[in-house]
């Protein structure tokens, strides 16, 4: 039997261009942070003829997580978070409006899950959850080993890292997280929330300058 090759797509969507990401293998389908624009997700997996399996955030800011009510309004599926960023997503509205200078009218998840750190739907995608908290406190990102790349949410970004001066972020935690993640085989292909893909190791020295520490 052919062995099945998992396809990774990315559609920077929004006002914020906040990556979504779709794991792609077969047929089946997850998506990795659905940001805010529904119809165009739902319109892509019909076109493609995909079975959506489920949903899964790295964190709970509102720009990665906007379509997830809607699109489960027509497809039964659940939206995967850690617990720890439950209240993000209970204020979405609020801090939506606030960083985009508008009303608005978003439809909260519908069916969530919490996550655990671990192996996720193995067998099949073949992610393992790494939390890595310090952005948000139930921040996390999404390994595939087999792919070589990790979906690094708001963590970690070519060139940068994810801001640490809200009053829930932890610089501390952020420094943790880096020195979990910089476990990983070097060249890992990293899969940002924002912006172009990077190398894990070509960020060393960045993450060590903004963040003042030797990651050890």
């Amino acid at each position: 039997m052919a062995e099945i090759v998992m396809n990774i797509i990315r559609f920077p969507l929004g006002s914020m261009q906040a990556n979504c990401y779709f794991l792609v293998s077969g047929e089946s389908c997850l998506i990795v942070d659905p940001a805010d624009d529904a119809a165009f997700i739902l319109e892509e997996i019909q076109r493609r003829k995909l079975n959506l399996l489920g949903m899964l955030g790295t964190h709970g800011h509102f720009d990665h997580m906007m379509a997830v009510g809607e699109i489960q309004m027509s497809l039964n599926i659940p939206y995967y978070i850690f617990a720890e960023d439950q209240f993000l997503i209970d204020r979405v509205d609020e801090t939506s409006e606030h960083f985009l200078g508008y009303k608005t009218n978003i439809i909260k998840p519908l069916n969530i899950k919490y996550l655990k750190e671990g192996p996720f739907l193995k067998n099949h995608f073949g992610i393992e959850v790494i939390k890595t908290p310090g952005h948000t406190p139930g921040g996390c990102c999404f390994y595939l080993e087999k792919e070589k790349t990790i979906l690094s949410g708001d963590l970690l970004f070519k060139e940068g890292v994810g801001r640490f001066d809200f009053l829930y972020c932890s610089k501390e935690d952020l420094k943790k997280s880096f020195n979990k993640i910089y476990k990983l085989p070097k060249e890992t292909k990293v899969l940002s929330g924002h912006g172009e893909e990077t190398i894990l190791f070509d960020e060393k020295n960045n993450v060590e300058k903004y963040l003042n520490f030797k990651i050890s």
